[in-house]
């Protein structure tokens, strides 16, 4: 029985441990600088509810270098940023 109570318990610590990553919500943001060099773009946006951060201008790196190439400084974007190996990281963007 113990077991079983051990198992169910960790399984929902799991689960609670994974809702974060997947309610990640898109942030409106304005691009300020693109790095295609450093793979990195600074945002204008507003607060990131899965990171629990306010509204602000910082650089982020992208997931996927490609992202950059579509970027362009001024333009109004709607992306998720999550920590990536403890990076900031722009993971979707449209």
């Amino acid at each position: 029985m113990k077991t079983i109570i051990k198992l169910a318990f960790a399984a929902i610590i799991a689960a609670s441990a994974a809702m974060p990553a997947m309610a990640a919500e898109f942030t409106a943001g304005t691009i300020q600088k693109v790095d295609t060099k450093a793979k990195k773009i600074t945002i204008k946006h507003g607060p990131l509810t899965n990171l629990d951060m306010p509204g602000m201008t910082m650089v982020f790196s992208v997931a996927d270098p490609a992202m950059l190439e579509k970027a362009k400084e001024g333009s109004n974007i709607q992306f998720i940023a999550d920590r990536v190996r403890g990076k900031l990281t722009v993971v979707e963007m449209k």
